[in-house]
């Protein structure tokens, strides 16, 4: 049997990039149990609720979605339980020190396997207020406008 290597996107939160402004990312590994591993094997999470806490020098990963594995029987996960997120103790200290901060929170990015292992990118996050949002979405839009136009040029068409 060969070990896995590499990286396997399972869950991206596609929404947190614009909702909040990501000032630092952290890579932790995720505890869990069993079932909840095969069931990420078939490519099955929901990131959208989800949201990391600390709690006594701990990290947690709450609203994770997880479906219940589907060849499971009693020994099957809970969908939405609270999962221990394993950081180093330094992370952990420094996550605390940021997040007293106000406004700031800790996000999931994406869910993926890494060399076999099941991981989370975690940000540490503002949110953004709606006209922030609107501001960068014209941005966007007035980059993508100069790009064709540009692109035009290039071509001889203006």
């Amino acid at each position: 049997m060969s070990k896995e290597r590499g990286q396997k996107v399972i869950a991206q939160n596609r929404k947190a990039r614009h909702d909040y402004a990501i000032l630092d990312t952290y890579e932790a590994g995720v505890a869990l149990v069993g079932t909840e591993v095969k069931s990420l094997r078939l490519g099955r999470a929901s990131l959208v609720d989800a949201f990391a806490t600390v709690d006594d020098g701990e990290v947690w990963l709450r609203n994770l979605h997880i479906p219940e594995y589907v060849l499971g029987t009693w020994t099957n996960h809970t969908p939405r339980r609270t999962r221990k997120l394993l950081l180093h103790r330094k992370e952990i200290e420094r996550l605390i020190g940021k997040t007293r901060e106000s406004g700031l929170s800790l996000v999931p990015l994406s869910l993926y396997f890494k060399d076999g292992k099941v991981k989370v990118e975690l940000a540490l996050a503002k949110g953004k207020k709606a006209y922030d949002k609107r501001q960068a979405l014209a941005k966007r839009d007035a980059e993508r406008e100069i790009a064709k136009v540009a692109g035009r040029r290039a071509k001889g068409r203006l």
